[in-house]
C-alpha cells in the first residue's frame, strides 16, 4: 500500500490537508532526511520546538498518565495544550488523543519508504470519566505521514471527519468544543500543522 492509502476515509464533517516537502541531491541524503524526519515525528513531546515554539504544546503519556520521554508507540496517549483558549472540563484543560496505529513500509532500496501515525480523540487517560476530552469528536482522526519517494521527502498532516465534540459532554464543553472546532475548521489550526510539517524536514 501507498502511504496515503492508510488515511481514514472522509465521510462527514471537514477534511484538512497540510504538506511540506524537500528534494535533495542523492538517495543516501534523501534516506537520511527521511530518517531524521521520522524520528522527529515520533518525538511528540518536542513538536512545540520543531514549530519554533509557535504552536500548541504536546506531551506523550502512557496509560497511567505518566509523561514519556521516548518515541511514540501504538497505544500511547498525547495531550495538546492549546494556547489562548479555554481548556476543556473533560481533559482538565487539555485535548487528548490516542495513537491508534503506526504503519511503516519500505527502506533505502525501495522507491518509497514511509511512516504513518493515526491518532483519534479519546477521554483523558488520567480520569475515570469516559467523556471525549477534545474539541473534535471520536470519529475525527489526524494522520501524520513522513515519506520518501525517490529524492523527495514529504511531511504531511491530514485531518478527516472533523466534527465538533458536542454530545455527552457538559454544557461548558459543548459550547467550548463547538466554538474551537469551528475556529479550527475555518483555518486557525492550519498554521500549526504547516509549521510542524516544515519543522520535521529542517
Amino acid at each position: 500500500m501507498k502511504a496515503h492509502e492508510h488515511i481514514p476515509a472522509q465521510t462527514e464533517g471537514r477534511q484538512t490537508d497540510f504538506c511540506d516537502l524537500k528534494t535533495v541531491q542523492n538517495l543516501q541524503e534523501a534516506h537520511q532526511l527521511f530518517l531524521m524526519a521520522r524520528a522527529k515525528m515520533l518525538d511528540v513531546t518536542n513538536w512545540y520546538n520543531y514549530c519554533d515554539g509557535a504552536s500548541s504544546k504536546f506531551g506523550l503519556i502512557d496509560k497511567e498518565g505518566n509523561l514519556l520521554h521516548r518515541s511514540a508507540q501504538i497505544g500511547d496517549h498525547f495531550f495538546i495544550d492549546l494556547p489562548g483558549t479555554p481548556g476543556s472540563d473533560a481533559g482538565d484543560g487539555l485535548e487528548w488523543v490516542i495513537i491508534e496505529n503506526i504503519i511503516e513500509a519500505g527502506n533505502e532500496s525501495s522507491d518509497e519508504e514511509y511512516i504513518v501515525m493515526i491518532v483519534r480523540p479519546v477521554p483523558d487517560p488520567r480520569k475515570k470519566e469516559k467523556e471525549i476530552a477534545h474539541f473534535f469528536s471520536y470519529i475525527s482522526t489526524s494522520t501524520f505521514i513522513v515519506s520518501r519517494t525517490g529524492l523527495t521527502v514529504h511531511a504531511e498532516v491530514h485531518g478527516r471527519n472533523e466534527t465538533p465534540n458536542n454530545h455527552d459532554v457538559d454544557l461548558h464543553d459543548t459550547i467550548r468544543n463547538t466554538a474551537i472546532a469551528l475556529s479550527a475548521r475555518i483555518g486557525l489550526s492550519g498554521p500549526q500543522w504547516k509549521k510542524l510539517a516544515k519543522g520535521l524536514l529542517e
